[in-house]
């Protein structure tokens, strides 16, 4: 390891990939909203952030633990579970009067049609406007859960009406 004056360590989370201060600096200058979309190997969880100089305060969140007390039996960290976290994320940050959000995946690395974007698909599916491009959302079937299990869709549909009906 390098040593001397002219040397400068990186900060920690810097150093261990957790943070792009560069990116965060650029999110926190424009006075939006964020919407932080996190994953791990079981969940996804999505929280609605507003920068406050005493720390960060959210607003609204939302994980896909939640939706195995609706009845969800399938994995967690799915296309259609990311997806319905994103529109229950929506639906609680319309009832907290956010309409508009800009997305934070952090350091994630992201691929089109990805879970993080099905997450983007069902935040504005709820009526939450979140700028992003059409090509990265994934196909409908993978939305719906086809590639998965035919009866899916069904179960999605059921836990849908549940969170509308909140």
């Amino acid at each position: 390891m390098a040593t001397g004056p002219r040397y400068k360590v990186a900060f920690r989370r810097r150093r261990e990939y957790r943070t792009d201060y560069y990116a965060r600096k650029r999110l926190l200058r424009s006075g939006e909203s964020r919407v932080v979309v996190r994953r791990s190997n079981r969940n996804v969880s999505v929280q609605f952030v507003d920068f406050d100089m005493d720390g960060d305060k959210i607003r609204a969140a939302a994980t896909t633990k939640e939706l195995r007390k609706m009845g969800w039996e399938y994995s967690c960290s799915s296309i259609p579970a990311a997806y319905l976290v994103g529109f229950l994320a929506g639906k609680r940050a319309l009832k907290d009067g956010i309409e508009y959000a800009v997305l934070d995946i952090g350091m994630q690395n992201p691929k089109h049609g990805g879970v993080l974007f099905a997450v983007v698909k069902g935040m504005s599916d709820a009526g939450l406007e979140v700028p992003h491009s059409e090509d990265v959302v994934p196909s409908a079937d993978r939305i719906a859960g086809k590639h998965i299990d035919d009866k899916i869709e069904a179960v999605m549909g059921g836990i849908k009406q549940k969170m509308e009906a909140e």
